[in-house]
């Protein structure tokens, strides 16, 4: 690194305003060759990631995600590790327990001023490979729809403009939602197929441990699917939602959209649910994989029920229950053409150092290795959407809101499986 460039080290300043691109058309095909072509690498030399952050500190998706990168898939400084490797950071944020000082320097780690450095490593050109983009964690103003205004979006749009500036691009993993806003995570997808690189995001849930280890069949029609979780509506609905559409996603003619979404709330969801036999069984399939479920009365026990109500556009109905009191785990159910008994399963969760994060950073890895995401990144502009729809609903008066932008949406899975079926040994650590 030249002298003149040692300056851009390990200090921080805040991002500053990003223009927000122009609408345009949303193109729903996959794109194949990249426009701008990734940097060369020669053989077997593991792939350099710049890793763009919110924050870096203790029990943050930053520490459970980079951290990994760095001190192995355990987190205790042993094999095995990810294939690539960090080779640049950007953090917008310093707590006072940040992580990220201190990392930096035991692993040899640059810290950059800006997005653009740490992607050309102060340089002239984009120098890395693949960018994490983690925008989860900090302080951020939270808007009236309770929703965290993460910058993700802005983040994004400092990394594509390096592609443009560059003429190059390269994968990129956008951790959670693409943003709180339907029209920014549009926006994304969009840019990424504009500048034609691949890219994935989401949740840890869908790729998680499931118990038991199946999916959805592929290519089978769907009537209606129930999912339930707990937590915050913002915070972990999109956790909800986005293991919701991971297995609806696989139907027969693959995901053509979602026409409405409503939120419920209080005795309205209960009434939605006593209402409606289909929501009633199905919520009693999935929540008989809970392994957290508390005994007692259900209504007594979760004193703010929440559903989120999703009517997609080829008549598959969907509800996603955030039921705080009763269970803390993720379980599904869905009724199949042609199955006598509803497809269910439990999407498990491991305590600290949060083991399942692998499970996304294997699959990560894979995009990061091949240049071809494993799974579309479509499910999570989907996700996001009807989540920040759902919250809307909320705030006029639970109404029902017609999605006509989200019955655009059309995409198509590949039949594999990406989640892990084999869990955590005796000693708690991941097996795979």
């Amino acid at each position: 690194m030249k002298r003149r460039n040692l300056l851009k080290y390990l200090s921080v300043l805040p991002l500053s305003g990003a223009v927000i691109g122009s609408e345009s058309s949303f193109n729903p095909l996959m794109a194949a060759e990249p426009e701008f072509p990734a940097p060369q690498l020669a053989n077997n030399q593991p792939k350099r990631i710049a890793a763009i952050l919110t924050e870096y500190r203790p029990g943050s998706h930053a520490d459970v995600i980079i951290g990994k990168y760095l001190e192995g898939f355990n987190q205790d400084q042993m094999a095995p590790y990810p294939e690539s490797k960090i080779v640049s950071m950007f953090t917008e944020q310093i707590p006072e327990n940040d992580m990220s000082r201190p990392l930096a320097k035991k692993y040899n780690i640059p810290i950059f001023r800006t997005v653009a450095d740490a992607l050309t490593m102060g340089g002239d050109s984009l120098a890395v490979d693949a960018v994490l983009l983690i925008g989860e964690h900090g302080e951020y103003r939270m808007n009236d729809k309770e929703q965290k205004q993460y910058p993700r979006f802005e983040m994004f749009l400092k990394i594509t403009d390096v592609f443009r500036q560059y003429k190059k691009s390269v994968p990129v993993f956008n951790d959670k939602h693409l943003s709180y806003s339907w029209r920014q995570a549009k926006r994304m997808v969009e840019i990424s197929k504009e500048l034609k690189f691949p890219m994935l995001a989401g949740s840890t849930i869908p790729v998680s441990w499931r118990i038991p280890a199946i999916d959805t069949p592929f290519g089978k029609a769907q009537k209606y699917a129930v999912g339930i979780s707990y937590s915050g509506l913002d915070i972990y609905g999109f956790h909800l939602l986005d293991g919701l559409q991971a297995v609806v996603e696989r139907r027969k003619g693959g995901e053509t959209g979602v026409k409405s979404v409503q939120c419920l709330e209080g005795d309205e969801c209960w009434n939605f649910m006593d209402q409606n036999e289909w929501v009633k069984r199905l919520f009693d399939q999935a929540i008989s994989h809970s392994e957290s479920r508390v005994a007692g009365n259900m209504k007594e026990l979760v004193k703010k029920p929440s559903v989120f109500i999703v009517d997609y556009n080829d008549g598959l109905k969907a509800a996603a229950f955030l039921m705080t009191g009763l269970v803390d785990d993720f379980t599904y159910a869905v009724d199949v053409e042609g199955e006598q008994k509803p497809f269910s399963t439990l999407m498990k969760l491991q305590g600290k150092p949060h083991y399942h994060f692998g499970c996304l950073i294997k699959n990560i890895e894979i995009m990061f290795i091949s240049g071809k995401a494993p799974y579309p990144v479509e499910r999570t502009m989907l996700s996001s959407g009807i989540l920040d729809f759902a919250l809307e609903s909320r705030i006029l008066g639970y109404k029902k809101i017609e999605t006509t932008e989200l019955a655009r949406v059309r995409y198509q899975c590949a039949p594999e499986s990406y989640f892990f079926s084999k869990g955590w040994g005796s000693n708690g650590k991941r097996l795979d």
